[in-house]
């Protein structure tokens, strides 16, 4: 018997998912990111699945008549044009509880990179320089405010390994309320500015939209402590990324962390990775072995939608 469906990968997945794609349809592979390119790939396609690279057009989509399915490997939909899958009524499907503990423990990870100084001790250490032990003086965790912008998944599963494993007391700041998850974690939902003024270290969690676009920037970063810490777990263009140079150049903030940025690649031309107050990671926080599996079971949902089932996470129907 053929394969009854066709599917378009943008890129290759964990091999899980993969396998169950592959048992019942015929998987092609784009062949660049280039709009053009792919316009030409998804005449006759019935799916869809995008990870980290390239767009889903409104192009794209209407050059797609079979198309029934978009899969999003991952959580941010930034790079589909939700307007336009509404208006063919092709659904989404995606992956939003499936990288949250391995984001969650990458802020924890960079988060004690700053606090403890690591990275200037490695470099120490490698450089033989033995005295650094004196003079890198660093900060715990322990008992430091956590404020968390945006206190979705990620948000609120950041918040229990910094509350439950280090006694950090939790603010959020989001636009909607998470009764059940301020009881748990005994957490606070305050507004933005009261955050930027408590926090002590601050996890970006928010989703890039465009009223989330330079959420952070100069005016929020001035409130901040001079001893506090900024990390950017999200999307990069979510802080305003000269404003935080700025703000590490001038020593107003002790240091900042992130795993995304404005332009990416990231080039050498960028001036955070000049800066000894900065720790970055290139776009690596869900990509642990555990995660990138479950990302895979995209595949689940979008075998789903093409059998006529209903998907286990479809956007706008949570």
């Amino acid at each position: 018997m053929g394969k009854k469906f066709k599917v378009l990968l943008y890129e290759s997945m964990h091999e899980a998912g993969t396998a169950l794609l592959e048992g019942k349809c015929h998987v092609i592979y784009a062949r660049s990111y280039d709009e053009n390119d792919l316009i030409g790939q998804v005449a006759d396609v019935d799916a869809v699945i995008i990870r980290a690279n390239g767009a889903v057009t409104e192009k794209i989509i209407a050059a797609a008549s079979k198309l029934k399915v978009i899969g999003r490997h991952g959580v941010g939909l930034d790079a589909i044009d939700l307007a336009a899958v509404k208006r063919r009524g092709v659904k989404v499907v995606y992956t939003p509880q499936a990288n949250k503990e391995s984001v969650a423990e990458h802020f924890v990870a960079l988060a004690l990179m700053l606090a403890k100084k690591i990275r200037l001790a490695d470099i120490a250490l490698r450089q033989c320089h033995w005295q650094a032990r004196y003079e890198l003086i660093g900060t715990e965790l322990r008992g430091k405010t956590l404020g968390v912008l945006g206190f979705g998944r990620i948000g609120q599963q950041t918040a229990r390994i910094c509350h439950c494993g280090f006694g950090m007391p939790i603010v959020y700041y989001d636009p909607l309320e998470y009764p059940e998850a301020q009881k748990e974690l005994d957490a606070r939902q305050v507004d933005a500015k009261t955050l930027f003024k408590e926090a002590d270290f601050i996890s970006i969690n928010m989703p890039l939209l465009p009223q989330t676009k330079h959420f952070v920037n100069a005016k929020m970063l001035k409130l901040m402590k001079p001893t506090a810490f900024l990390l950017n777990m999200a999307r990069g263009p979510v802080w305003k990324e000269a404003d935080v140079v700025k703000a590490l150049q001038e020593k107003r903030i002790a240091g900042a962390g992130s795993d995304v940025y404005e332009v990416e690649p990231i080039t050498a031309a960028n001036p955070l990775l000049k800066l000894d107050n900065f720790v970055g990671t290139p776009h690596m926080s869900a990509h642990t072995e555990e995660a990138m599996m479950r990302m895979s079971m995209v595949a689940r949902d979008v075998l789903c939608v093409l059998e006529g089932k209903d998907p286990e996470y479809a956007f706008g129907s949570e």
